[in-house]
């Protein structure tokens, strides 16, 4: 079976900064697949990249709430009610920009991992007949390539070129999804933020596309995915 794999990155539409880095991790490195955060500052300028880029596959990032670890413990920065309403009117913001529905639906800080979160968005994604990341029986998660410890503390070695590389070695056969948040940070706040111009090095590194190759992995993005599988219950993330 052929190893095929999407790259999808994060944020999209979280500061221009973060815009710029997307796109040069899509036009020079292996990112195929963003997902969208619509209630960002630069989400209309990311969607009118992402019109204008057919091979660039577009999903819902859906923006809920955002913590950081301080103290010993998660502080909310902020937190939404609601988030059933929110969800579907993330989607109808989505659509307004986009012009189309998203190929794939995802969270921030991955909070449909749990209920009763987990439930209104495969409800949400399964009136679309698009998937739900971690949640699908035929497309594979790996969170792997991420360069903090849970608690934030930096992890750098988590997103160099050579682990990359190892986490290719390894890909499963079949579909998978590796979670990307290249960036650049110098209008960010966010507790990631250097290491989004690392990642980004790392994705567009001579040595990962010629890995690729040898390794005989077809990069792809949602867009390819037959029947775009629905959402089910699939692996944790």
């Amino acid at each position: 079976m052929t190893r095929r794999l999407i790259v999808n990155a994060d944020d999209f539409g979280l500061s221009e900064a973060v815009n710029r880095g997307v796109i040069e991790a899509h036009e020079h490195g292996i990112v195929t697949s963003a997902s969208l955060m619509v209630r960002s500052p630069a989400a209309a300028a990311a969607a009118e990249y992402g019109k204008q880029r057919p091979l660039l596959s577009l999903g819902l990032h859906a923006d809920l709430g955002e913590w950081i670890y301080e103290n010993g413990r998660w502080t909310a920065l902020y937190e939404l009610e609601q988030v059933e309403s929110e969800i579907e009117w993330q989607l109808v913001v989505f659509r307004s920009l986009v012009g189309s529905d998203p190929t794939h639906v995802d969270s921030h800080q991955h909070v449909h991992r749990e209920e009763p979160l987990r439930s209104i968005m495969l409800t949400a994604a399964g009136r679309l007949g698009v998937p739900v990341r971690a949640c699908s029986p035929v497309i594979g998660y790996c969170g792997s390539f991420y360069g903090q410890t849970r608690p934030g503390e930096s992890l750098e070695e988590a997103i160099s070129v050579d682990s990359l590389l190892r986490l290719l070695h390894e890909l499963p056969e079949g579909i998978t999804e590796l979670g990307c948040h290249p960036g650049y940070a110098d209008d960010l706040s966010s507790q990631y933020r250097g290491e989004r111009e690392l990642e980004l090095e790392t994705l567009c590194h001579p040595r990962v596309r010629a890995t690729l190759a040898e390794e005989d992995i077809v990069l792809c993005s949602f867009r390819d995915v037959p029947d775009r599988p629905l959402g089910g219950r699939g692996p944790d993330p």
